[in-house]
């Protein structure tokens, strides 16, 4: 199944919790099915004031679980490289958000699929287009590429690594 993930991070060392969270991610996939987007620096959105620049970026593989096994898995990943869950939108060294699950429509309390805020926002589909432009989330008929010319009057993204 071909799944989606965003990462973020902007607490310490950001491109190294990046990488962290993308090196775990990248073990739980299909041997040779792994991408990754270029790594772009955003501002905080919906953050406490004074909250630091994030780093974002997607990836996307190919994973034989459910998607139930993969939310635990990410939530692993965070609380692995230190993921402090205090208020609402704090400061954190990774936020590992899994984006899409092949076509599953999943919406429980602790997992919603296709992830219910993705498309307003710019740090997600910007990355995600860049490396899958065509996807179509499940029951939808616009490519995802549609969705990032809606947001273009969004804060633009700073893509500050393409190889990471």
């Amino acid at each position: 199944m071909l799944v989606t993930i965003s990462l973020g991070s902007n607490v310490g060392d950001r491109l190294s919790h990046l990488c962290g969270a993308r090196d775990l991610l990248q073990s739980l996939g299909v041997a040779g099915s792994f991408q990754q987007s270029a790594v772009y620096q955003t501002i905080p959105i919906a953050c406490p004031d004074n909250s630091p620049d994030f780093y974002n970026a997607v990836v996307a593989f190919e994973f034989c679980g459910t998607a139930s096994q993969l939310h635990k898995e990410t939530q692993k990943i965070e609380n692995q490289l230190g993921r402090q869950r205090s208020i609402l939108n704090a400061p954190r060294t990774i936020d590992v958000d899994l984006l899409t699950f092949g076509d599953i429509i999943h919406d429980e309390t602790s997992l919603i699929l296709p992830h219910p805020r993705m498309l307003q926002r710019r740090f997600v589909i910007e990355p995600l287009c860049e490396i899958l432009p065509e996807l179509q989330l499940p029951q939808d008929s616009y490519r995802v590429l549609h969705y990032l010319q809606l947001l273009h009057d969004q804060n633009p993204l700073i893509k500050v690594y393409d190889i990471w």
